[in-house]
């Protein structure tokens, strides 16, 4: 496989991580359809094999079915998983005036920002994710700084 062919596999997956927790999507032909419409022409036994590295589960919750991260999407993330989260996703970690800004590849905004919002960590009020875009707030009073050497602590420690 050439390093292109590595580049355009980690790039779908990540954008179908995103799909994943931004819409909850139920079959592989949603996910399908999705990434042709970001533009990424993938064939439905490669995204089968992506469902199965990326390790999706297929769950049945309030009457729907959908895939899901097992370990992101079940209950409060590990400081273990949202490190991993964090060593795969995060580009780069600004501190701001307002809080503090993450940026990911495309389409991985939204995994990430799920795992941060599941870990519940005591400085974090929220975050808001877009494609490739992360803006964590603080709890009142709580400065960016905090905030910044929170997450950074997590991504550093290893283990």
């Amino acid at each position: 496989m050439s390093p292109g062919n590595g580049n355009v596999k980690a790039k779908r997956q990540r954008t179908i991580l995103g799909l994943i927790a931004a819409e909850g999507l139920a079959s592989q032909g949603e996910i399908r359809s999705r990434l042709a419409s970001l533009g990424i022409d993938a064939t439905q036994s490669t995204i089968s094999r992506d469902i199965e590295e990326l390790g999706l589960a297929r769950v049945h919750a309030g009457g729907a079915v959908r895939y899901v991260v097992p370990g992101v999407d079940e209950g409060p993330a590990s400081p273990e998983l949202l490190r991993r989260l964090l060593d795969e996703f995060a580009l780069s970690i600004v501190r701001t005036d307002v809080g503090v800004v993450i940026r990911t590849p495309p389409g991985a905004a939204a995994a990430l920002a799920e795992g941060i919002d599941r870990a519940a960590l005591g400085p974090v009020a929220g975050t808001i994710a877009g494609d490739n875009t992360i803006l964590i707030i603080g709890r009142e009073g709580v400065k960016p700084a905090r905030l910044e050497a929170t997450i950074q602590t997590i991504r550093e420690d290893a283990g």
